[in-house]
């Protein structure tokens, strides 16, 4: 099992990562049919390739960078204190699940 494991790792740090500067039309394409798909996009364009790909559906998240400053402004925002970041959080979610809800 210890040879299996090191043997991913060191497929793992021979891959390379590609970046594809293509329209902003194909990219959008391309995301939403991973989205329909249940697939993260770059498992969808190992599909499009032909290529294998982590079949498993993509756990459900969105990410964004947030600074001690946007900690600040979300916090007056909620009336919380700045260094409750898991309530800022949990505040954050709740006003994303809002907007998903309103009708478009």
């Amino acid at each position: 099992m210890k040879n299996s494991r090191w043997q991913q790792e060191q497929n793992a740090i021979k891959a390379v990562q590609v970046a594809f500067d293509i329209s902003a039309e194909a990219q959008k394409v391309i995301k939403q049919e991973a989205l329909s798909n249940n697939l993260n996009p770059p498992d969808q364009i190992r599909k499009i390739l032909g290529l294998s790909y982590n079949k498993k559906p993509v756990r459900p998240r969105l990410t964004v960078t947030l600074k001690d400053e946007d900690f600040e402004v979300l916090a007056a925002r909620y009336g919380l204190d700045p260094k409750d970041q898991a309530a800022i959080k949990e505040k954050v979610v709740e006003e994303l699940v809002g907007f998903a809800r309103k009708p478009r």
